[in-house]
């Protein structure tokens, strides 16, 4: 064996005990374990499931309410759905959502905006702000409706030391006297 082909054969093995490494010290959270830490709402499961689990435990509707679950349902492009949970309600098309692995995988979105592009307002199609494009882009996607917490029993806080998300966007709404979902 050459020097070379040792060589290459070291780094190949140090590269494949980095990328082995570096992923237990990063938290990279899927929506429905985000949606159910941050909301009480204790749905588990994938998210395309959530809007049927929720029949019967949980209010269910097509109003958003700061606190509550928006449940998209499934498309070709995002077959398990998606969970976010509403931080504050705009108007009567617009809310702000915290969730996560949305625009980037494993990372955690808060207070971003989503706006209801149906033709009826209903809530029944979105548009979610998405960092790629820092801004809505053109995609819609169809949602089931929102998932009320109500009295649900708040999700106990998980130690920060377990935690490290990636935030990719934040709009500190403190900073402008808002109130929101999250800061109850």
């Amino acid at each position: 064996m050459t020097i070379g082909a040792l060589t290459a054969r070291f780094a190949l093995v140090a590269a494949l005990c980095l990328t082995t490494i570096a992923p237990a010290n990063a938290q990279f959270w899927q929506c429905a374990p985000y949606a159910r830490s941050i909301s009480g709402i204790a749905i588990y499961g994938n998210a395309h499931t959530w809007w049927a689990q929720a029949e019967g435990r949980y209010e269910r509707g097509r109003e958003p309410v700061a606190g509550a679950v928006m449940s998209f349902a499934p498309t070709s492009r995002m077959r398990l759905g998606h969970v976010a949970m509403v931080s504050k309600v705009l108007n009567d098309r617009e809310v702000l959502l915290t969730h996560a692995n949305w625009s980037r995988r494993g990372g955690v979105e808060k207070n971003v905006i989503a706006v209801d592009v149906s033709e009826r307002g209903d809530w029944s199609r979105v548009k979610v702000w998405f960092a790629a494009n820092n801004g809505l882009g053109s995609s819609t996607y169809p949602v089931n409706g929102f998932i009320y917490a109500g009295d649900a029993p708040q999700a106990e806080p998980i130690a920060p030391q377990t935690i490290a998300p990636l935030t990719i966007a934040q709009v500190d709404l403190e900073k402008f006297g808002v109130e929101t979902a999250l800061a109850k």
